[in-house]
């Protein structure tokens, strides 16, 4: 009988997982990610509610369980670098980085030692082996669900080691399923936003725990808080901003400019400390360059071809033409149609039908 890992965050998909699991005659071992201290917010993500839910569940199927203390971790790896990319004028995305580098990496050492093999969590994505291209990753059934996007990172390796349950069905199907087992969990709301800012003040979080997280970033935030032009896209200057790290590319409320048009951020100039505005149409990107590119087959492609992709979470995938750069860890994708507010600190995830090929981090956009 295979041993599973299964990471419970203590909400209905992951529970769900786990009587799934026991159902197909899994032995498991339950554990729930402790990476964030939520007290002074009060958000329910990782809360001790969650904790004590994801026990309960355990004890009502009947396997042990166990509370990993992962902050330290969580800080260096997402918490950091999520601030740091605000900092430096692009707007990350905090999900794909705590599952490449804690759900996916430090979770799989973790089992590995415990000697288990397999990692089950309750993504809405799937996983299929190839004799010929090894392990393929998918997007989940519910397309209203699907976190493919957030997965692109894995390797052969992760995915070798990792079980998504819940990916072949739909959230309804999920909360059937988990009424009918007795789980607590059934009717439980879905954690919204990013887990460790629940009311999404990016600004405020970044303003509390900069200085606690590096304290190098203090001076940096002391001169992106200081007042800076706003540009339109001519250089005429419409306005002031109140602190540069609180803008987005495509943002449209909060410029506190009158204008006979609704006007968007552009660009952010970090150096000059300056946000640059335009017009909706201004906002349009041909294409973009992707860095960091992790392709999830065994073999990668060396030559242009023509796939879907997407830009952010909420985007749906758009016919392109990607171009690999003359370094495995490039890529360079035009889009047929030009696309809204492509972001630098995004990913973009290259979608073959419903397969994920690989994907990278937005560096730059092409006008």
């Amino acid at each position: 009988m295979k041993r599973v890992l299964i990471a419970m965050s203590g909400g209905v998909d992951s529970s769900t997982a786990a009587l799934l699991l026991r159902d197909q005659g899994y032995n498991l071992v339950g554990c729930t990610m402790q990476l964030w201290d939520h007290s002074e917010n009060g958000t329910r993500c990782c809360s001790l509610e969650d904790v004590y839910d994801a026990r309960r569940i355990a004890d009502h199927l009947d396997f042990p369980y166990y509370l990993v203390n992962l902050r330290d971790e969580f800080q260096n790896r997402v918490i950091r670098p999520f601030i740091a990319s605000y900092l430096e004028g692009r707007t990350p995305i905090p999900c794909t980085l705590c599952n490449t580098f804690l759900k996916f990496d430090t979770l799989i050492e973790y089992a590995i030692k415990l000697g288990i093999d397999l990692v089950a969590t309750g993504h809405y994505a799937r996983i299929k082996a190839d004799p010929d291209d090894g392990y393929l990753l998918f997007k989940g059934r519910d397309s209203q669900k699907d976190q493919s996007y957030y997965l692109f990172e894995l390797t052969q390796a992760q995915l070798s080691h990792t079980l998504f349950p819940v990916g072949d069905f739909d959230k309804p199907s999920i909360r059937d399923i988990a009424t009918r087992g007795g789980l607590l969990t059934a009717g439980k709301a879905e954690s919204q936003e990013i887990c460790f800012i629940p009311d999404g003040d990016y600004p405020a979080f970044i303003r509390r725990h900069a200085a606690e997280v590096d304290p190098s970033f203090l001076p940096v935030l002391q001169r992106y808080e200081e007042p800076g032009p706003i540009y339109f896209r001519d250089g005429t200057l419409l306005g002031t901003h109140s602190g540069i790290y609180r803008y987005t590319v495509g943002q449209r409320r909060g410029l506190r400019i009158s204008h006979h048009k609704p006007l968007y951020v552009v660009r952010l100039d970090v150096e000059k400390n300056s946000v640059v505005v335009g017009y909706k149409e201004d906002v349009y990107s041909r294409g973009l360059v992707a860095d960091k590119v992790n392709w999830l087959s065994r073999t990668n492609p060396r030559s242009p071809f023509e796939a879907k992709v997407k830009v952010r979470a909420n985007h749906t995938e758009v016919p392109a033409q990607i171009r690999p750069g003359p370094e495995e860890s490039s890529v360079t994708v035009l889009f047929r149609e030009p696309q809204l507010a492509v972001t630098p600190g995004q990913a973009a995830v290259i979608y073959e039908s419903d397969r994920v090929l690989g994907g990278g981090w937005i560096t730059s956009t092409i006008p």
